[in-house]
């Protein structure tokens, strides 16, 4: 869920959702449709499919057990380098880095002073880690980015500054954190984004709309070319399917 969503959206809807779904096998066992419909308001929902995809893989795999190998968790459908340190991490207590956006403004700036590729930039973060200090190591340097070593970055604040090497360059331009990989890019506007029509596409095929009302509006608004083609894309990703009453959850 933290994937792309916010702390604060993502609270409320992780505690219902374990409130409702557990386990792995409870998750598995609910279907792809349950999913979808507990991730609403969450945004870029084929991880709601790849989460169910990855819950029935565990179950299947690893008889419902959340594994913690990098290669067994790497494996899990959804799950990438950053997931896949994170459950090490905080699951586990294993000296693993985790890196996301924040962590990779930190590294490219403090530590190196120049922008990194994405493989060295996670070379350097597993070097980082304390011995046995995973958990609160990687908690620190996410809130570290995500409070301090910020886009525009709070460097007055910073209690890295005396060993910063971007700040011992004197601040020298380009900022490293700019053109490092896996450090975020100002998003575009939603209003009358994909993002937003999909969203839109979703929502009718959640809530089983049978009136035509709901289609010539989002034709009218997206364009009838633009919404066909979406739908399409959705039906083709698994989150959606064409019924004769019209769209669905899969």
């Amino acid at each position: 869920m933290l994937q792309q969503t916010q702390v604060s959206r993502v609270i409320p809807a992780w505690e219902s959702f374990l409130d409702a779904l557990p386990t792995p096998e409870a998750a598995a066992r609910a279907g792809q449709a349950a999913i979808v419909r507990r991730w609403e308001g969450m945004g870029y929902h084929r991880r709601a499919v790849a989460l169910h995809r990855c819950a029935t893989q565990i179950v299947e795999r690893h008889g419902g057990v959340v594994p913690s190998s990098l290669e067994q968790l790497e494996a899990l459908a959804g799950i990438g380098p950053y997931t896949a340190r994170a459950v090490q991490a905080f699951a586990f207590e294993v000296d693993a880095a985790v890196v996301d956006t924040n962590v990779a403004r930190i590294i490219s700036r403090a530590v190196t002073g120049e922008p990194l590729r994405a493989k060295e930039t996670q070379q350097i973060a597993d070097l980082l880690v304390p011995p046995g200090e995973a958990w609160r190591h990687n908690q620190a340097m996410l809130d570290h980015g995500a409070l301090t070593c910020r886009p525009t970055p709070q460097c007055g604040d910073c209690t890295l500054r005396r060993s910063c090497a971007w700040a011992r360059s004197g601040f020298a331009s380009p900022d490293p954190a700019r053109t490092t990989a896996g450090t975020s890019r100002p998003q575009g506007r939603f209003e009358g984004s994909d993002r937003q029509l999909r969203g839109l596409i979703l929502d009718a095929a959640r809530k089983e709309r049978t009136d035509p009302a709901w289609s010539a509006e989002l034709d009218e608004r997206f364009g009838a070319e633009r919404v066909a083609q979406q739908t399409q894309v959705m039906i083709a990703e698994g989150l959606i399917v064409r019924r004769a009453s019209g769209l669905r959850l899969a």
